[in-house]
């Protein structure tokens, strides 16, 4: 006979950063997709990522806000997000600037967003980081290298051909559904290569 009580569930949680690089779109998307599926989202957009929102999206921050379960402050680090405690699935930045890399890859935890990032690496859950800049320079490559051996995936949102798709927005789809399942969401449709 077992003592143990039967853990409550709790809804799937998924932390989205949106910083400042240029891809808004694939934060956005990721919300929206995420809500769909039935994921808890935690929002936290910088200050450059919200003026990206609107400038590629058009998109005013409350509007941003209204996409995700939760949205919170980067200023804000007594939020949930910030404590290994509160127990989440796994993060997502999209899109990762290489400021917010450089800080993540050197553990400075100076706001909520790399706080979060923090987190995520010190817990052992997925941190994925869809970084966006090009060409690389040996700074950002060394900060992925470092991240990548701390258990972080990077992830930068390149996209696929094979599928032959119509439309940016085939392409950004496609590119989201391989990182929700990155990140473990099941229900997430990447399509196979099914060969020649």
């Amino acid at each position: 006979m077992s003592l143990a009580s039967p853990q409550p569930t709790r809804p799937r949680r998924l932390i989205v950063g949106i910083t400042g690089a240029s891809g808004a779109v694939y934060g956005v998307r990721l919300l929206e997709r995420a809500r769909a599926l039935g994921v808890e989202t935690h929002l936290v957009a910088t200050s450059a990522g919200i003026l990206n929102v609107h400038h590629e999206l058009g998109l005013s921050r409350s509007e941003l806000d209204a996409l995700a379960s939760q949205a919170h402050a980067p200023a804000d680090v007594g939020a949930c997000i910030a404590s290994g405690s509160f127990t989440t699935d796994a993060m997502v930045i999209a899109p990762c600037s290489m400021k917010t890399l450089a800080a993540v890859a050197h553990g400075l935890g100076d706001n909520l967003l790399t706080r979060a990032a923090d987190v995520t690496l010190k817990e052992r859950r997925r941190l994925v980081l869809m970084v966006r800049e090009t060409p690389f320079n040996l700074a950002h490559l060394r900060n992925m290298v470092a991240v990548t051996e701390m258990g972080g995936i990077v992830f930068p949102p390149l996209p696929a051909f094979y599928h032959r798709p119509q439309s940016i927005d085939e392409l950004v789809n496609e590119t989201v559904e391989r990182v929700l399942a990155t990140v473990q969401v099941h229900e997430a449709r990447p399509q196979e290569w099914q060969g020649l």
